[in-house]
């Protein structure tokens, strides 16, 4: 693990593919076809709400925090109709077992259970207060399969970062466009996640229009020396805010977790087809 980057976030950079291959690998979009949930964005939104119950949009919007309202809206709560809580969560599980064990075939099994295990230890000494999605995930029952126990545990490891990075982003004084727009003046494109995250032009031209008068861009929408220092400092507030659960593991065993974890995360992460996430290319 490298020394530059705090240990938090070496290790997100790993679990993190993990997690995202129910919602963008074929497995997953046919586990969330079969229970009826047609449409990708249908799929995601139920399946990743899930553990909070049928809510409504409100709710989702605060939690998903960077989606735009109407577009969290077009999915919740209608899409309850065609599949409830209980049936996303068993969808996105059987998808992303599915996903995992073809990825995972020629990876040694006692690996996969040695990954597994730790990240199951991390999940279960995780303080969740204040995490929303991270205690809702949490909750949830223990798989029985080693595929579905590896991606809960990731999931819920990735949901506490999220929340925690939500929590920082309130704090910077940022809304979830801005962020956005931040992130993509300095190392995202615009024209990838604007369309994943549902905001119109409109929407994002005025969130630039703030940052600028806040200091944060220039007229040109280039990030100003400002900016710079406050998104890392926020950065630095989710390292923080993740950090307590690793405090207790000694270097070594944090190496070890992140040597085997590494193989399994390429293999997930060459299978996707964005990075929505924005996890830089030498992860």
């Amino acid at each position: 693990m490298a020394d530059l980057v705090h240990p938090a976030r070496a290790l997100w950079w790993l679990f993190e593919p993990v997690h995202a291959v129910t919602y963008f690998l074929p497995e997953g979009r046919a586990a969330f076809e079969d229970a009826g949930l047609h449409g990708v964005w249908r799929g995601y939104f139920a399946t990743r709400s899930a553990p909070l119950g049928a809510v409504d949009a409100p709710p989702v919007t605060a939690a998903f925090f960077t989606f735009a309202p109407s577009m969290v809206e077009r999915a919740l709560p209608e899409v309850w109709s065609h599949a409830g809580p209980e049936e996303a969560l068993a969808a996105r599980l059987k998808g992303a077992a599915a996903s995992l064990s073809r990825l995972l075939e020629h990876v040694d099994r006692e690996q996969v259970e040695q990954v597994t295990e730790t990240l199951e230890q991390a999940a279960a000494r995780l303080d969740c207060s204040g995490r929303v999605l991270a205690a809702a995930n949490a909750a949830l029952p223990r798989p029985s399969g080693l595929y579905e126990r590896l991606w809960q545990a990731a999931t819920v490891m990735r949901e506490h970062r999220g929340d925690g990075h939500m929590a920082a982003l309130v704090a910077a004084g940022l809304d979830g466009c801005e962020a956005l727009v931040v992130r993509c003046a300095m190392d995202m494109r615009r024209e990838m996640i604007q369309p994943l995250r549902g905001w119109t032009d409109e929407e994002w031209e005025a969130a630039a229009e703030r940052l600028v008068e806040r200091g944060w861009l220039t007229e040109r929408g280039t990030v100003t020396e400002l900016g710079r220092v406050r998104h890392q400092g926020l950065e630095a507030a989710t390292d923080l805010a993740a950090a307590r659960v690793w405090e207790d593991y000694p270097r070594a065993e944090l190496d070890r977790l992140a040597g085997a974890l590494k193989p399994i995360s390429a293999l997930c992460r060459s299978q996707l087809p964005l990075n929505p996430a924005g996890l830089p290319d030498n992860a």
